[in-house]
Parts: structure tokens; C-alpha cells; sequence
């Protein structure tokens, strides 16, 4: 696909050799990768619907189980816990009941809290999805969208710049919670820049600017669209929001995820790949961008180049996306999902 004069054309599945991918995934083990974003509990209620209540026009479900898992920067460092990485979580809670939830879950995922911070003025988000014959009924948040300020601050800025050092990558999860405001993010960007380390963003559209030259942005169609101030309905719209995207943030790519149409990268060096999804099973696709954006930093600092990373995160989001809730893909089935299409 040629895009104007001097992009280079698409690459396809052939040109990723898998013997290449394979010793990518194995060197997964062991990375140290800052994750700095918003923390969030996902709670679901489990049941079955049947009647609609005679109080109101709306659903009766029968609830027979509940289930919690991480969402967010949490959901970010679960990816990476499962690969085999160790992801620095910075992120705040705050000193409530669910605050407690939320670090069993880390705990289940084996997931280090040392570097979490309480702040006593928020409530630690949590976000109950009701959901009945595997379709939502209705979501209920608890949460607070205010930006960090005072010791709560202070705090995840001295979290930053005591562990920046000793990781391989930075991964900011912003989901607009407070935690990634302009304090942060210039002092996450600018130390991770200073030690040459591969930055990528799971964007928010109100921080857009910021992210300028980071490694790679991870927005989906819509959220790109929208920061371009054009819908993408057509090859030639993703064209211009991608490109646009890339120059605008002088990033080194934009990586827009397309749901069933798949990836498209747009590099700075002028060459676009269009990745087709590999999922064959869609139950949920919550989560999917979380397990994007840290398969791609984390096979960045595997040593990967571009390509190959979004490759590697686009085999890993079609396997997470055929469970229900939040997920995470283990070496072992990146590698199945690999060799399924390369062998």
C-alpha cells in the first residue's frame, strides 16, 4: 500500500520469519518494564436473565457467581507478569476495602505492589459489570477522575525517578483516571528518553500532546479518529488519521488497532503494515488494548523491531480476546498462535 510519494509499501505475514518471533517471545523472561497508568478492579456479577421486573422496563438477573481481575495499567502488568516479565507497577489506589481486592488480585497474578501508592482523598476504582448469558446487562462505576495532586503526587513522582533506572522499557496506561497528568508524564518520558529505552502509550485523548516523541502509540480507530478530526470508514481515512497521527506526535509509530480489520503501523522511516486479526473466536475484547501496548513494549525490549512487535501483540490479543473479561496470553500460546499461521 503506497500512501504519497516515498512511504514503502505493506509487508505481509510471509516476511516474519518464525524461528525469529519464537526467540523473541523467549527472551521475554526477566524484563524489567515500568508500567505507569490508572489502577482498576473489574468486578463482574455472573447469572442468567429470564424476566424483566415488574418495577421498571429493565432486566432481573439472577445472580449464581462473581469474579474479579485486573483492569487498566493493572491489567498491563498482568500481561507482562504472564509473559514471563517483570513489570514495575506506578500507579495509586486508595486506602479503602476495595484497595485490599485489588492487591489480592496483583497477588494472584504475581504482580509486585511495592511500588504502589495510597492516596487517602480517592476511592480505588472499581468498575461491576452485570453480565447475563455472557452479554452485559449494565456497568457501575466507583471511581474518581480528579488528577493527582499534593503528597499522592509527590509520591508517584519519587516512585518514578528511584526506579526508572533499572527497567528496559516504559509502558503508560492512561485511562484518563488521574494518575498520568503532565507532572508525570514529562518525568516518566523525559528520564525513560534519557536512558534510550523504547516508550509506549496507551492513549488518552486529552493528554495527546504530551506523548510527543515517544516510541509508539497504541490508539484504537476510534480514538484516532477522533484526536484527527476525521472517522476512519475507509482505507484512505486510516490513511490520513494514521500518518497524520505519526507526524503530529513525531512519534516513532502509531499503531492504530482496528477490532476485526486488525493493526495498521504507520513508521516514521515511511513504511506502513497492515497486520489482518488472527482471532477466529470473539467472546470479549475487553482488555485487548492492555494486552497490545505491553506485548508490543515488551518485544521492543526483547529486542524486536517494529513490525515484529506488533506482530507479537496482534497473535497475543486474538488470544486473549476469546475469553470473557480481562485476560492474559502465556509464552506458551503466543507461541502455539505463531506457529499455527507461520509453520
Amino acid at each position: 500500500m503506497v500512501c504519497g510519494g516515498g512511504y514503502f509499501p505493506s509487508m505481509s505475514a510471509t516476511a516474519f520469519a518464525l524461528s525469529s518471533l519464537e526467540a523473541i517471545v523467549s527472551r521475554f523472561a526477566g524484563r524489567r518494564l515500568m508500567v505507569l497508568g490508572d489502577l482498576m478492579l473489574d468486578h463482574y456479577l455472573w447469572g442468567r436473565c429470564e424476566r424483566i421486573s415488574p418495577e421498571a422496563p429493565v432486566p432481573v438477573v439472577d445472580i449464581e457467581r462473581e469474579s474479579s481481575s485486573l483492569g487498566g495499567a493493572g491489567n498491563v502488568a498482568a500481561n507482562l507478569a504472564a509473559l514471563g516479565a517483570e513489570p514495575v507497577l506506578v500507579g495509586v489506589m486508595g486506602d479503602d476495602p476495595r484497595a485490599q481486592q485489588l492487591l489480592d488480585a496483583f497477588a494472584e497474578r504475581g504482580v509486585n505492589t511495592r511500588t504502589l501508592v495510597r492516596d487517602r482523598t480517592r476511592p480505588t476504582t472499581i468498575k461491576t459489570r452485570i453480565i447475563a448469558q455472557h452479554q452485559q446487562v449494565v456497568r457501575a462505576d466507583r471511581e474518581s477522575r480528579a488528577e493527582l495532586t499534593g503528597d499522592a503526587l509527590q509520591d508517584t513522582l519519587d516512585v518514578i525517578a528511584r526506579e526508572m533506572a533499572r527497567c528496559e522499557a516504559l509502558i503508560i496506561s492512561d485511562y484518563g483516571k488521574g494518575v498520568v497528568t503532565r507532572e508525570t508524564l514529562e518525568q516518566a518520558i523525559r528520564l525513560a528518553k534519557a536512558q534510550g529505552i523504547p516508550i509506549a502509550v496507551d492513549p488518552k485523548e486529552s493528554h495527546t500532546d504530551a506523548y510527543h516523541g515517544v516510541s509508539i502509540v497504541t490508539p484504537n480507530q476510534h480514538e484516532a479518529g477522533w484526536v484527527m478530526g476525521q472517522r476512519v470508514t475507509d482505507e484512505a481515512s486510516l490513511l490520513n488519521v494514521g500518518w497524520g497521527l505519526q507526524k503530529r506526535l513525531d512519534c516513532e509509530c502509531a499503531l492504530v488497532t482496528r477490532g476485526p480489520d486488525g493493526m495498521s503501523l504507520f513508521e516514521k522511516m515511511g513504511r506502513y503494515t497492515h497486520l489482518p486479526t488472527v482471532a477466529r473466536e470473539v467472546f470479549d475484547v475487553t482488555g485487548a488494548g492492555d494486552t497490545v501496548v505491553s506485548v508490543v513494549a515488551l518485544a521492543l525490549a526483547a529486542g524486536a523491531d517494529y513490525p515484529e512487535a506488533c506482530y507479537l501483540a496482534n497473535h497475543a490479543a486474538g488470544v486473549v480476546i476469546r475469553e470473557v473479561g480481562t485476560a492474559t496470553c502465556s509464552p506458551a500460546q503466543l507461541k502455539e498462535s505463531l506457529a499455527g499461521a507461520l509453520a
